[in-house]
């Protein structure tokens, strides 16, 4: 792959060719690279089990990454000796009693993937190590690195060698050998991720792992999620259980802390949510808490922040917070804007389980149309070796799904899902559900229809994959066999995520629709 940077009117394009340019095949849907987690007690050693803790943060993060996984854990006295496990699979065929024994430590740091820039393999599986001379770090990164050759490029240069393709280990090792001129007396870990945050502007969230701090980091435009938990003492947690508890983390009895792409394992593991990491934010939790060391500005003097929006319609768990609100609320503004946009008189509101569950509520709500369930879903689906018959395969969907017949013969309904990729599940649905007797079936998807590709960590199809590209609403229904298709707008879809956003400064206020629009946060030469 081939990639150039290019300055035109003081603004620096990123041109993206070969893979990142033409990349994005996936085998369904879409797929979000991954999700990180760490966590620090606050008394060493602790009665907290480190390993234990973030591996059921990462649990809570399965959603975000389902190929691969691992955790590091130091005991913070030793900057060589850190413990590691790492492997291919699912969290839970990972991670084994006994290898969780072996995880001991008073910190450490997690991560769940799903590939994107580099091969569904064991050696790119993180937390990525380096040992330096001023001993180990361990890193692990949600995003993708728009400029990645150019850093590459430049590592390569200074002499090390990269054993990967993942955009993880060249960050690892750019933060090695990119010391700043002024450093004396050991590494300036602060000032070598400022430094790494000005040669690339997005898109990350990262944990950074020392013998005895960890350190987050968040891109300059908030592209991707990161958020801060502190982990409350027992007796504290079970007198109150408040899930959004905001205030400064250091003021409030803990006995740790965590840090996490989502809020939404937090109450599992005795935590409660303090704040997100604010873009372009650094942040140093050690034993004595949290502290922010740096906040480096977005480029070219841009204004707006970017958090990716597909986050609120489509990746994240519904009882994670972002920007003060959770995102169950924001995908139920979706349903009642979009039942402003698109209504239709019906029986019945229903949705695609659990996808488009909270916006046909919202739906439901806003039109006065009783909601009804009238979708079963088979929780044991996996995949299979067995290759089914034609005739078997075009009935695909029924594996996934089964009807409720007394709630849908006879009816006239409304499906809502969240978003349609490539359109190859929503036409059996439809057929499942007028083989059980619906007499309409509307489709309303809650998100505009998908139309470019995302070079920020999310998995999207080819533009020439994305039904979207191929086919206007009335010409989808028809092809899917429903009464009528509708989108949610692309200005309803930022009304509705802005409705009750909580934000300190609403001049900053800023959403990646780059999927939706082609608008990207900087500029990319195609």
């Amino acid at each position: 792959m081939e990639e150039k940077t290019t300055k035109t009117n003081n603004v620096k394009k990123y041109q993206l060719t070969g893979k990142r340019f033409g990349r994005g095949a996936v085998d369904s849907g879409l797929t979000h690279e991954c999700g990180v987690f760490g966590a620090i007690a606050t008394e060493w050693p602790t009665q907290i089990d480190i390993a234990q803790t973030v591996c059921l943060g990462l649990v809570a993060l399965q959603h975000r990454g389902q190929e691969s996984a691992g955790i590091v854990t130091s005991e913070g006295n030793c900057n060589k000796n850190f413990h590691i496990h790492k492997g291919m699979g699912m969290i839970n065929n990972i991670f084994t009693d006994e290898t969780i024994k072996k995880l001991k430590g008073n910190l450490g740091i997690g991560h769940t993937r799903y590939s994107t820039s580099a091969a569904s393999e064991e050696v790119n599986c993180q937390p990525f190590v380096v040992h330096t001379i001023h001993g180990a770090i361990a890193l692990a990164h949600n995003g993708e690195l728009v400029n990645c050759d150019s850093l590459r490029n430049d590592v390569l240069g200074r002499g090390v060698g990269l054993s990967t393709y993942s955009d993880s280990e060249l960050i690892t090792q750019s933060l090695c050998v990119n010391p700043p001129v002024n450093e004396v007396n050991g590494p300036d870990w602060p000032a070598r991720i400022r430094h790494l945050m000005k040669l690339t502007p997005l898109s990350y969230s990262l944990v950074i792992m020392m013998k005895d701090k960890i350190y987050g980091v968040r891109d300059p435009f908030g592209n991707r999620p990161l958020c801060l938990g502190r982990i409350v003492p027992l007796e504290s947690s079970t007198r109150k259980a408040n899930g959004l508890t905001n205030g400064n983390a250091n003021s409030q009895e803990a006995d740790g802390y965590v840090i996490s792409s989502e809020s939404c394992g937090f109450l599992s593991i005795g935590a409660r949510y303090v704040r997100e990491v604010l873009p372009g934010e650094i942040v140093e939790i050690s034993r004595d808490g949290i502290r922010t060391v740096d906040i480096v500005e977005r480029p070219n003097g841009k204004d707006r922040q970017a958090f990716c929006i597909f986050e609120y319609v489509y990746f994240a768990r519904s009882d994670s917070i972002f920007e003060g609100q959770m995102v169950y609320s924001v995908r139920m503004q979706c349903g009642k804007q979009l039942a402003r946009e698109a209504f239709i008189e019906a029986d019945i509101v229903s949705s695609v389980p659990e996808s488009g569950t909270a916006a046909a509520h919202g739906f439901s709500r806003e039109s006065n149309i009783a909601f009804a369930e009238v979708l079963c879903k088979n929780r044991y689906v996996g995949r299979t070796f067995i290759q089914p018959s034609t005739r078997l395969r075009q009935l695909g969907v029924a594996k996934k799904f089964g009807a409720l017949s007394e709630n849908v013969a006879g009816k006239r309904l409304i499906l809502i899902d969240d978003s349609i990729v490539r359109g190859n599940t929503i036409g059996p649905i439809i057929k499942l559900l007028r083989d059980a007797g619906a007499k309409e079936v509307h489709i309303r998807i809650a998100s505009p229809p998908l139309l470019y590709p995302c070079y920020m960590g999310i998995n999207i199809p080819t533009r020439e994959e994305l039904i979207g590209n191929k086919l206007n609403p009335e010409e989808l229904a028809k092809q899917i066999n429903a009464d009528s298709l509708a989108y949610l707008s692309v200005d309803g879809l930022v009304r509705a995520v802005r409705t009750n956003l909580q934000t300190d400064n609403p001049k900053t206020i800023g959403h990646c629709t780059a999927c939706l629009t082609g608008e990207y946060p900087i500029e990319l030469d195609w």
